[in-house]
């Protein structure tokens, strides 16, 4: 018999709106976990980001929670305010079903307003540990009935710093719980927590055949300091996104990058601690309805995003462990949909790739930037013949390819999508192919490299995306 959500257990108006939002079979770790859970079971689950987990343990908090009682039952504790957020958006579309009242506690919100909703009757509240220490400190809130309390992406919770606070939080709660856990790695320390605040649990774990996603194809592209946004925005242009996040290890490197793409006519936005709430919630808004195609963010902000319809990863900035590796590049190949992952590699972030190939037992392919790689073409192939136009042309069909793409867009980017910048450039591509055979190197009239005196690159606001100037060139 084929699995079906009702053959699961579930009500069959839950199942109803699943079907509404079109999600019509379960996933393989929603198969396992639910079954356990509908029995009260303590559990354990392994699974990537992208395998359907929310609704693993949201469907069955919705069939165990008493609505007729009015204090709260379910807890789920989440390391950020956009995975509390997200989880909440999705519990809100079922609660109907059940007539279940909902409270999102997280930072960045007016706390007085949390307090006044939780003197009516709810049921589950989704937060974030830093705001729920908050409320048991001031005694708005009281976990002393909880049923159930769900530790989710417990293992960026430990990387982040709440340890500490989670364990506070799970003393204050009855001892008569129902634990899950659910975590893409399963650390030590989370494990410590299991052994000593969980009831026999169960250990799922959803297997593929890397550590990583098989859905996402993984490159490493070799680069230097100074020429890894260049090698960035040439790769944008080569892969051609539709929705890319790009991962940077610092607020300011974020920053800095998302404004060298606005200035140089991408449409790009950045996503990190030092925005306000209010900002945030815009910034994922228009992500979501795909009015911005590259998010710049670090890892922190960006914790749990399920975004549909992001197909590539960009690590401009190398993660600091195969956890972290493994969380961002989740953000796309997401519910058996394929994505490609990006990391830029420099000479010196070598040692801490190799750590990270180790761990997800995996070795990823390496290759040059796509100038080298043109470059190594022109030299290799015949020097009788004219130099290779190949990059120039995959430039040219990746901004014909964002022109329809990105219809809806047609204020953005309007220099990559002007079929007429290339024809009335065409006498001056030539000469400078001329140029790129006698200097070996890949330049046009548009395009002016790194000087030879090494100075660093800046953008231009009149270059269209993938041009590049560079203000210290010298005159020639």
């Amino acid at each position: 018999m084929k699995n079906t959500f009702m053959t699961l257990g579930i009500d069959r108006k839950l199942v109803g709106i699943l079907n509404e939002n079109g999600i019509v079979e379960p996933t393989s770790i929603q198969l396992q976990t639910i079954p356990l859970l509908l029995e009260g079971r303590d559990v354990i689950a392994q699974a990537q980001t992208g395998t359907g987990k929310t609704l693993a343990f949201v469907l069955p908090i919705m069939e165990r929670i008493d609505t007729t009682k009015d204090f709260v039952q379910a807890l789920i504790i989440t390391p950020t305010r956009e995975l509390a957020l997200q989880i909440t958006q999705e519990a809100k579309k079922l609660a109907p079903a059940k007539d279940m009242n909902i409270l999102a506690a997280y930072g960045g919100q007016d706390v007085e307003k949390q307090i006044h909703k939780l003197k009516g009757d709810i049921h589950m509240v989704i937060g974030t540990p830093g705001r729920l220490l908050d409320h048991l400190r001031r005694g708005t809130i009281d976990f002393r009935q909880l049923k159930i309390l769900v530790l989710d992406e417990a293992d960026q919770m430990l990387h982040m710093g709440f340890l500490q606070e989670v364990k506070e939080i799970i003393e204050q709660t009855s001892k008569e719980r129902q634990t899950m856990c659910f975590s893409a790695t399963i650390p030590e320390e989370i494990q410590s927590i299991a052994a000593k605040h969980m009831k026999k649990p169960a250990r799922i774990r959803v297997h593929s055949k890397n550590i990583t996603l098989d859905e996402i194809k993984q490159i490493v592209i070799e680069t230097t300091d100074r020429g890894k946004q260049e090698a960035l925005l040439q790769a944008i242009n080569e892969y051609n996104p539709f929705i890319a996040m790009i991962f940077c290890r610092t607020k300011r490197r974020a920053k800095a990058l998302n404004e060298a793409l606005q200035s140089g006519g991408y449409n790009s936005d950045e996503l990190h601690g030092d925005l306000s709430q209010a900002k945030r919630e815009r910034v994922i808004k228009a992500l979501r309805e795909a009015k911005i195609q590259f998010l710049v963010a670090t890892d922190v902000a960006a914790r749990g995003l399920d975004i549909e319809g992001i197909t590539h990863v960009f690590n401009y900035d190398i993660p600091q462990d195969s956890e972290s590796y493994i969380h961002r590049i989740g953000r796309t190949g997401r519910a058996g949909e394929t994505g490609m992952a990006v990391t830029f590699a420099t000479p010196k972030d070598q040692n801490a790739l190799n750590i990270i190939e180790k761990q997800i037992k995996m070795k990823l392919p390496r290759q040059k930037t796509l100038k080298e790689r043109i470059l190594q073409d022109e030299t290799l192939g015949d020097t009788s013949k004219k130099p290779s136009r190949r990059g120039r042309d995959e430039f040219k069909g990746n901004r014909k390819g964002k022109e329809s793409t990105f219809k809806n867009h047609k204020d953005t980017r309007k220099s990559a999508t002007k079929e007429s910048d290339f024809k009335k450039d065409k006498d001056t591509r030539k000469s400078a192919d001329k140029n790129s055979k006698r200097d070996g190197g890949y330049k046009s009239s548009k395009e002016k490299h790194t000087s030879r005196d090494g100075k660093n690159r800046s953008f231009s606001k009149k270059d269209s995306p993938g041009k590049f100037s560079n203000k210290n060139n010298r005159k020639r």
